[in-house]
C-alpha cells in the first residue's frame, strides 16, 4: 500500500483542474442573469456558486504551490508538455472570472481589480507562450499537432474573458484590446482545429469532452462584445455560431459517456454555462424563448452538479490525480488511449 499511495497525489494536480473554477464561475454568472425573473432564489444560487468557486480556486492554488515547492519538475513539465501546456491558461482565466462574479454582485473593489489585472496579464502571457511555440526553430508536425485540440481555445480565445468585467472595473481600453486579440486569433485557432481533423483525425477519445470548448468562443465573444458596446447585430450573429457549435458538440456526447470520468469532462462546464448565460441575455422578456433559456440553465446546472459529484467520488476512490501517460502523436491509425489534461 505504501507503494501505491503516490499514484493518487497532489503531485499530479494538472492545470486542467482550474477548469472547475471556470465552470463554477460561468454558472454563477449565468444564474446572475436569471435574477430579474427568478428573484432571490437565482441570486442566492449565483452567490453560492461564487463562494464554492472561490473555495475551489484557493485549494487548487495551494496545491500548485505545494507542487512548486515539492515537485517543481512536474509543474514545469506541464508547462512544457506538447498538449498539457495549453491548460496553463485555465489558471489566469480563473483569476479573471472570480472577480467578474464579485463585480456582478458587489461592484468595484480593490482586490477584485488587482486579481482581474493579474489574471488578464497572465492570459496575455499564456497566449504569447502558446503562440510563441509555433515559431520555435525545428518545430515538427509531431511537436505541433498534438496541441491542436479545442483546448487550444483556452489560451488563444481566453483573452475575451477580461471584457466581461473590464468596463465595470474601469479598464475598457485594456478589455477591448484583449477582446480584439481573441477575435483575431479565434478564426486562426478554429482553422487549425479543422485542419487537424481533416488531416490527422479527431483528438484522442479521452479528450472528446473538450469538443464542447468550441461553444465558448462565440458565446463569450457575444457577451463581452455587448459589454463593450458591440451592435446587437454582431451579438446575434455570434449567438447563431454558438448555437451551431452547441449542436455539433452534442454529436460526440454518446462517445464521451462511453469512457470513465476524468478531468477533461470539466471542459464541458464553462462552455455550457456561457451558452446558458447567452440564452438568458438574448431573451430578457417573458415568453417561450425565455422559458426555454431557463430550462437550459437548469440542464447546465445539472451537468455541472454531476461533474462535481463525479469529481468528489473520483478523489475519494483515488481514481483522479493519477500520473499521465505520454502525449499521443497525431498519426493516422494510432491508438488514442493515452492523453493529457490532468
Amino acid at each position: 500500500m505504501t507503494e501505491q499511495a503516490p499514484a493518487s497525489s497532489v503531485q499530479h494536480l494538472g492545470f486542467a483542474w482550474f477548469a472547475m473554477v471556470m465552470g463554477l464561475c460561468g454558472l454563477s454568472l449565468a444564474w446572475a442573469r436569471a435574477v430579474p425573473h427568478s428573484g432571490s432564489v437565482a441570486l442566492q444560487v449565483s452567490q453560492g456558486l461564487g463562494v464554492v468557486a472561490a473555495g475551489v480556486l484557493l485549494l487548487l492554488l495551494l496545491g500548485q504551490v505545494w507542487r512548486l515547492v515539492r515537485h517543481p519538475a512536474d509543474l514545469l513539465a506541464d508547462a512544457r508538455h506538447p498538449l498539457r501546456h495549453v491548460f496553463v491558461a485555465a489558471l489566469p482565466s480563473s483569476l479573471v472570472l472570480l472577480p467578474t462574479v464579485w463585480v456582478v454582485h458587489q461592484g468595484y473593489s480593490l482586490w477584485a481589480d488587482a486579481l482581474w489585472m493579474l489574471g488578464a496579464t497572465g492570459l496575455l502571457l499564456a497566449t504569447l507562450g502558446v503562440v510563441g511555440r509555433w515559431l520555435q526553430p525545428g518545430l515538427t508536425g509531431q511537436d505541433f499537432w498534438p496541441a491542436i485540440t479545442p483546448a487550444l481555445f483556452i489560451p488563444v480565445v481566453g483573452n475575451v474573458l477580461p471584457a466581461l468585467a473590464g468596463t465595470s472595473l474601469g479598464h475598457p481600453v485594456w478589455a477591448a484590446a484583449q477582446y480584439g486579440l481573441a477575435a483575431v486569433l479565434w478564426p486562426v485557432a478554429l482553422a487549425l482545429v479543422w485542419v487537424r481533423i481533416g488531416m490527422w483525425g479527431l483528438w484522442p477519445q479521452r479528450l472528446l469532452p473538450t469538443t464542447f470548448i468550441m461553444i465558448a468562443p462565440p458565446s463569450v465573444l457575444a457577451l463581452s462584445g455587448h459589454a463593450l458596446g458591440a451592435p446587437d447585430l454582431v451579438v446575434h450573429m455570434l449567438s447563431g455560431v454558438a448555437l451551431f457549435f452547441t449542436a455539433l458538440s452534442f454529436t460526440v456526447l454518446k462517445r464521451c459517456l462511453q469512457q470513465p470520468f476524468g478531468m477533461p469532462f470539466w471542459g464541458m462546464s464553462f462552455p455550457l454555462a456561457a451558452s446558458a448565460a447567452l440564452g438568458l441575455h438574448l431573451t430578457p422578456a417573458p415568453g417561450l424563448a425565455h422559458w426555454l433559456a431557463g430550462v437550459w440553465l437548469w440542464c447546465v446546472t445539472g451537468v455541472i452538479g454531476t461533474l462535481l459529484l463525479a469529481t468528489l467520488r473520483g478523489l475519494i476512490q483515488g481514481r483522479l490525480l493519477q500520473p499521465e501517460g505520454p502525449a499521443p502523436l497525431p498519426n493516422v491509425g494510432a491508438d488514442p488511449t493515452q492523453t493529457a489534461g490532468g
